[in-house]
């Protein structure tokens, strides 16, 4: 695990998580915010977003799947790695993730909870817990799910989607999360 990493999400237990322009001006106007998710972008446009964020001096973790124009194997996190100035990187396939820790990147392995079977998979998987500083879990409404990932891993959990009140924050964090990630800019403050 990467400390400085996870002290940054310690310190700021609720991630803001940007999917667009309006968000991220929010975000950078924002002096507590510390941690940002980065959903949205294109090859075009994530040099100049990472960089908008970077001198806002935010710690900058870019979702790979949601990035237009990125292919879906590792070798695309050598672009964000060698092209942008992003800590890190978030993404659903264990090989980005894999790669991205090679490349010494922030990583956060995400999953979504949608059935028995993938809590089973990711319980057992020893690759994430090698490879991933963090397992983010969606949706983030599922405390009872939360705290069993949180048994079941030897990584510190965030979990996001869906959380829009300051009670599901406190659920999450309750039931084991680390941390929370939100697009929804009103529990940015919370």
């Amino acid at each position: 695990m990467n400390q400085k990493f996870y002290d940054a999400v310690s310190m700021n237990p609720v991630i803001a998580a940007v999917k667009n322009e309006s968000g991220l001006y929010k975000c950078i106007e924002n002096t507590d915010i510390a941690v940002v998710f980065v959903l949205y972008g294109s090859v075009a446009t994530i040099c100049t977003l990472v960089e908008q964020l970077k001198q806002a001096d935010k710690t900058v973790i870019v979702h790979m799947d949601l990035v237009t124009g990125l292919s879906a194997r590792p070798e695309a996190v050598d672009f964000i790695a060698q092209y942008t100035k992003a800590d890190g990187v978030i993404s659903t396939r264990i090989e980005q993730i894999r790669r991205a820790k090679e490349l010494s990147l922030y990583t956060v392995y995400r999953i979504f909870a949608i059935d028995s079977k993938v809590l089973d998979n990711v319980a057992g998987n020893r690759a994430i817990c090698e490879y991933a500083d963090f397992v983010e879990i969606l949706p983030g409404l599922m405390p009872k799910v939360i705290r069993m990932m949180c048994r079941h891993l030897t990584v510190p959990v965030i979990t996001g989607g869906l959380i829009s009140e300051k009670e599901d924050v406190i659920a999450a964090l309750n039931a084991g999360a680390a941390a929370i990630s939100a697009t929804n800019q009103d529990v940015w403050g919370m």
